[in-house]
């Protein structure tokens, strides 16, 4: 079941306070919109993809956010800013709604910025964040790949690691073919359903080889511990440090567990999902919902006798 996506403030402390959002991809599959405009700008229906990744964040406790970005990747900065002229004029208006959408990105959490000053791969970048994070535990999460937000797997994932202390990776079960476009994981059972213990990891295997059709998707919480090992970590596949090397280290000592999650996620970076993840989460707004879903029946309607949708009547129609 799908529970609504409040920050609870009846729950107890946790540990975890810190997130890691890498962000400095080349979002080559999104050329040429992402030539001059970051990946994780583009809008889903009316704001950034990486803004939801932040709300989803701070839902979850996490009042402190690192944002690792590269070169051409400004625009990720000014958005969780502050705009005073914007802000300014929005105020003379009168125009409340617009107003608290602008600022909306810079009251989500104590936003931080850090460059990954070479394109060396996500254990590169989580290492680039050492030392904001120190020796305290900290989420990370990546910047185009995002869970519904009407979905709670981080606050689950830091309850895992509450009580088993180590790290903790989200897992779905995905097609034997497809499992190659992911870190794989062996597992075996827990204390309890829906976790498990990680025993094993494997960046990009081939599918007769995956010791699993568990995939590793983009939520992690990490002991520090994760530090010392990605810096004595060789690049692996690609050339690049994976992060996967490094937990495969860690899941070696028995302190890795998965998170089993079977809901809402989008890969934004994809576009055939980026579409989808557009169209459901308009469908899922109260303002826009209603009418888009209308139109969208009418629309799946005409594609479905053979019209040419919109032919002569506009979108609208």
């Amino acid at each position: 079941m799908i529970v609504p996506h409040t920050t609870d403030t009846t729950a107890p402390a946790r540990t975890v306070r810190k997130a890691v959002v890498p962000a400095a991809g080349l979002g080559t599959r999104f050329l040429p919109a992402t030539k001059a405009t970051p990946k994780e700008m583009l809008p889903v229906v009316d704001k950034p993809a990486i803004q939801y990744v932040v709300e989803e964040a701070a839902a979850a406790g996490l009042d402190d956010v690192l944002m690792v970005t590269g070169r051409h990747k400004r625009a990720i900065e000014d958005h969780f800013d502050n705009a005073f002229e914007l802000e300014q004029a929005l105020a003379a208006k009168g125009d409340a709604v617009r107003l608290d959408a602008v600022r909306d990105p810079a009251r989500l959490a104590a936003i931080h910025h850090i460059r990954q000053g070479e394109p060396l791969g996500l254990g590169h970048a989580v290492l680039c964040a050492r030392r904001h994070i120190g020796d305290q535990p900290f989420a990370v999460l990546l910047g185009d790949d995002l869970i519904d937000p009407r979905e709670t797997l981080l606050s689950t994932m830091l309850d895992v690691r509450e009580r088993y202390a180590g790290s903790v990776v989200a897992l779905m079960e995905v097609p034997r073919e497809q499992i190659h476009l992911y870190g794989c994981a062996a597992v075996e059972p827990a204390e309890e359903e829906g976790v498990v213990r990680v025993t094993g990891l494997v960046e990009k295997p081939a599918p007769d080889t995956a010791p699993s059709a568990y995939a590793v998707i983009g939520r992690y919480v990490l002991d520090p511990a994760v530090f010392d090992v990605l810096d004595r970590t060789a690049p692996g596949r690609g050339g690049e440090i994976q992060l996967t090397d490094a937990l495969q280290t860690l899941a070696a000592d028995g302190t890795v567990h998965g998170v089993v999650f079977d809901g809402l996620r989008y890969d934004t970076g994809d576009k055939a999902d980026y579409l989808r993840t557009v169209v459901r989460l308009a469908c899922a707004r109260p303002d826009l919902g209603p009418e888009f879903t209308d139109w969208l029946k009418g629309f799946v309607a005409t594609l479905e006798s053979g019209e040419e949708a919109g032919r002569g009547r506009g979108l609208a129609a």
